[in-house]
């Protein structure tokens, strides 16, 4: 592990200035919002594991400890436009620190991924930006290099649901400037708020909206392509319901978790896109002036 962690500090050079500690913490900040979210269908959460039997809270919290420098370092490899092959071996390191302190398992891979490359191109734009300016520069900066990536990518439980279902994974999405994080989520997000929702119901509404309509490997995987459906219409049926805005929306969440975890079903690729616009929203809100 000390290895490890020696290759990830050489990988990060410079040392993160102001800005790219900020994107870091509010990267660390999005994640832990999306696991303190409960009630949310089949995913861990302090209240329960959801339909996991590996995993648990407390090895989110871990897999968090163990990421804690990753994302300000890699805001600053942003900062001074490293290739993006710095930016993938950084976020190599960074998986092996967090399957190092899980214990093997995988809390937080498509985090590493898409957080990473997110607070990369905050540590790139700097200044005030905006959501479309990020994205603008993310596929500016790395896109070529993201679609080369897709074409090459190794074979993962994901790929191969992707593949045998005719979906997109979550390479696919990076290489088009992640339209579900952008188009979707953030969107959603920013409606909720709008509409006086407090945190735990924003988050709630954006949730169901992305499990709608994303193509969610993780539920591929765990449930096929009958899985994958069942849990878009459960989310569907959440939203036109009122969705979060409900009295008895947390009662509702409830039921469709409980009826997850009956199927084994979680929908892992929403919960890294819901951290993902919680990240957005915290960079764009919070980005200097200067």
């Amino acid at each position: 592990m000390l290895n490890t962690e020696r290759r990830e500090e050489a990988l990060a050079a410079p040392v993160p200035d102001a800005h790219a500690q900020r994107v870091g913490r509010a990267a660390i900040a999005a994640l832990y919002d999306e696991l303190a979210l409960a009630p949310k269908p089949g995913l861990v959460s302090f209240v329960d594991a959801g339909s996991h039997t590996d995993m648990d809270a407390s090895t989110f919290v871990r897999s968090l400890f163990a990421l804690r420098h990753y994302f300000a370092r890699i805001a600053m490899l942003g900062a001074v436009r490293a290739p993006f092959a710095a930016l993938e071996a950084l976020g190599v390191a960074a998986e092996a620190r967090m399957l190092a302190a899980t214990g093997g398992i995988n809390t937080h891979r498509g985090a590493v991924f898409t957080l990473g490359l997110l607070s990369a191109t905050a540590g790139l734009v700097g200044g005030r930006f905006g959501a479309l300016r990020l994205r603008e520069a993310l596929v500016t900066t790395w896109g070529d290099a993201l679609h080369a990536r897709r074409r090459r990518a190794s074979a993962s439980n994901g790929r191969r649901a992707a593949q045998a279902h005719g979906l997109r994974d979550v390479g696919d999405e990076a290489a088009l400037g992640f339209p579900i994080v952008f188009e979707h989520a953030v969107p959603a997000l920013a409606r909720a708020r709008a509409q006086g929702l407090d945190g735990r119901r924003a988050r709630l509404q954006t949730l169901f909206e992305v499990i709608a309509v994303l193509d969610d490997t993780n539920l591929a995987h765990r449930g096929g392509v009958l899985g994958l459906r069942f849990a878009q219409a459960q989310a569907r049926a959440f939203l036109c319901a009122g969705g979060a805005a409900r009295p008895d929306a947390l009662a509702h969440a409830q039921a469709i978790h409980q009826a997850f975890v009956a199927r084994r079903l979680s929908p892992g690729g929403a919960a890294d896109v819901l951290a993902a616009a919680g990240l957005v929203e915290r960079v764009c809100r919070n980005a200097p002036t200067s």
